[in-house]
């Protein structure tokens, strides 16, 4: 991983994955941000110019606010970010920073046509490293992803807090395939100048076309090793310990938790039904899972099965044998495994996913 130095990041080029230095003497002038790319010190969202004529926009994140989840798919190119309206007491748009405004407007352009998308800025995503204020650069994005409808792609979602209903924005956003982003440009930018000569041809190709060709990333394994896939630290060990030891006597009452977990974390979830606690033919839920979207979406049925097992304890070929030959025709026969991953791979995994995958198992893995 190229890791810039804080006393560099003046003149350095952005590159993807690249690891950017913030200062080491504990205060706010530690953030990188403000010398790479002359923005304020502070929030999720900054931007340069004003809400009618924007300049640049800089999205940042901790990707791991289990809330308002910011998430980077690096397989589709394709990056969820959360409005700033995280709690209770204020409308959608009426954010002090102006967040869910600025992202309004900028989907708005998007979808407006070639003169529309011309005045959308240029917006760049970075995740927090968790070591003092460095970050890492995750890319060139643009507003909507081929797969959604402009009426899909910024959507306001309702959530609960202190017992009052709220809502925030959540936005997805086309990670462009643009490994490196000159500091000529950048320079540009700041000048109040994206659309020079020095402008990506990819970002300037979807202005144009409104088509944008994301950075598509497949990955090199087929499964998880058993390091990526258990916590890496006490705080995260935590979450799946207190949720053994609380059902490791009721395992039982571990069906209704996984199965709960399930609908939260895979929201295309149509439908999930615990079987009986006895003869339940080797599954623990029967539910139907939807694949694509609108009118043409089609439902699967799929098959769960909850191990309640410690973290050093992993589910092996014979339990995944038991429940793959559990699955009948015409059921979803890519169903490999249902695991439950605490752990986090920062910056771009999603922590707590769970996940059906065509994954092998492995003897002694931890997968859950």
């Amino acid at each position: 991983m190229e890791i810039v130095p804080f006393s560099e990041i003046r003149s350095a080029d952005l590159q993807d994955d690249a690891v950017y230095q913030g200062g080491r003497m504990g205060n706010a002038g530690d953030d990188p941000l403000p010398q790479l790319l002359n923005v304020s010190n502070s929030g999720g969202l900054r931007y340069r110019g004003s809400l009618d004529a924007l300049e640049l926009v800089v999205l940042t994140s901790s990707l791991r606010d289990p809330d308002w989840p910011d998430i980077l798919d690096p397989e589709t190119g394709v990056y969820t970010y959360c409005g700033d309206n995280k709690h209770p007491g204020r409308g959608l748009h009426e954010t002090p920073r102006k967040g869910n405004e600025l992202l309004r407007r900028i989907f708005d352009l998007a979808h407006s046509g070639v003169e529309g998308r011309r005045q959308v800025p240029p917006i760049l995503i970075f995740g927090n490293t968790g070591e003092w204020r460095d970050v890492v650069f995750l890319g060139l994005a643009v507003p909507g992803t081929a797969d959604l409808r402009a009426s899909e792609d910024l959507v306001a979602i309702w959530k609960i807090s202190e017992g009052k209903r709220f809502q925030n924005y959540r936005a997805r956003f086309s990670v462009l395939d643009v490994p490196v982003l000159d500091r000529n440009w950048l320079s540009d930018i700041i000048e109040g100048n994206s659309h020079s000569s020095n402008a990506p041809t990819i970002w300037s190709d979807w202005i144009d076309s409104g088509q944008a060709r994301s950075l598509l990333a497949t990955r090199s394994i087929e499964y998880r090793t058993k390091a990526e896939q258990i916590p890496h630290n006490s705080d995260e060990r935590a979450i799946p310990e207190c949720i053994h030891s609380y059902f490791a006597s009721d395992p039982h009452g571990f069906e209704r938790c996984a199965a709960a977990l399930a609908k939260l974390l895979l929201p295309d979830i149509a439908a999930i039904d615990l079987t009986k606690p006895s003869r339940d033919g080797g599954r623990d839920a029967i539910g139907q899972l939807r694949i694509g979207n609108g009118p043409s979406a089609i439902l699967v049925d799929f098959a769960l099965e909850a191990k309640c097992y410690k973290l050093t304890s992993g589910v092996g070929v014979r339990e995944m044998s038991r429940l793959i030959s559990r699955l009948r025709h015409r059921q979803l026969d890519t169903l490999k495994n249902l695991r439950f991953d605490s752990g986090s791979r920062p910056p771009m995994a999603e922590p707590g996913k769970w996940a059906f995958g065509g994954n092998a198992p492995q003897r002694g893995g931890n997968t859950r």
